[in-house]
């Protein structure tokens, strides 16, 4: 169990600063969270450092085939002073997907960014060396999104609802 503020002060933190670019604020998994819309989640994320989330803990990029937010970035961030975890999130549609860099916040995203880029395909404007990090540089496609069926399709005992698929 983590630490976080609760939802509803969240929310209020936000707001004041945010307001019509919140998509949705909430709590899950024990950690507040809030989506951010993509033109203003750099400054969510800027903002939230200036109010002492100053530990990018990871960020790391998500796929949703069948949903309207096909792909998102989730940022965890950590307030060490107050020993508090907060979840932002920010999503994109379009293939392939832009996110703006947030290595000149968090130097630590660097890698994390290029990680995202390497295995979904995701576009960092911005970045200083977007570059495959854990694949080779001549592989094609995006190994992590779920674009490929798992289980083979001649098989009724399987299904891919456990991968989320």
């Amino acid at each position: 169990m983590f630490n976080t503020i609760e939802p509803e002060e969240f929310e209020e933190m936000l707001h004041n600063q945010f307001a019509d670019n919140i998509v949705y604020v909430g709590k899950q998994y024990d950690i507040s969270e809030a989506e951010i819309t993509l033109d203003k989640i750099k400054d969510a994320i800027q903002w939230m450092k200036e109010q002492g989330f100053t530990f990018l803990t990871s960020c790391n990029g998500i796929h949703y085939p069948h949903t309207e937010k096909v792909f998102c970035m989730v940022y965890h961030l950590y307030n060490m002073q107050r020993n508090l975890r907060v979840r932002l999130k920010v999503s994109n549609p379009i293939d392939p997907p832009h996110f703006p860099t947030i290595t000149d916040i968090f130097p630590a995203a660097n890698w994390m960014e290029r990680e995202a880029y390497d295995f979904f395909g995701f576009k960092f404007d911005g970045h200083p060396d977007l570059r495959r990090i854990l694949n080779e540089d001549s592989m094609e496609g995006w190994p992590l999104r779920k674009e490929y069926p798992l289980e083979d399709q001649a098989r009724f005992d399987k299904d891919d609802k456990m991968f989320g698929r």
